[in-house]
């Protein structure tokens, strides 16, 4: 992992330089933890069933 910071003229970090590779991963990454985030958030609600017939009704 190759990560060079950006820094001002006090030394305090202002930025990050990834490889390209590497942020690819990262963003990756967080789309699967947004993912896994919104599963579980949809777990918390009951299902809801409904007849064949009355949805073939409400999507005619």
């Amino acid at each position: 992992m190759s990560i060079q910071f950006i820094v001002d003229e006090k030394g305090n970090k202002t930025g990050v330089l990834l490889d390209i590779n590497e942020y690819e991963e990262l963003l990756e990454r967080v789309e699967d933890a947004e993912a896994v985030k919104m599963l579980n958030k949809m777990r918390e609600k009951p299902l809801e069933y409904m007849k064949f017939e009355d949805f073939l009704k409400e999507n005619a």
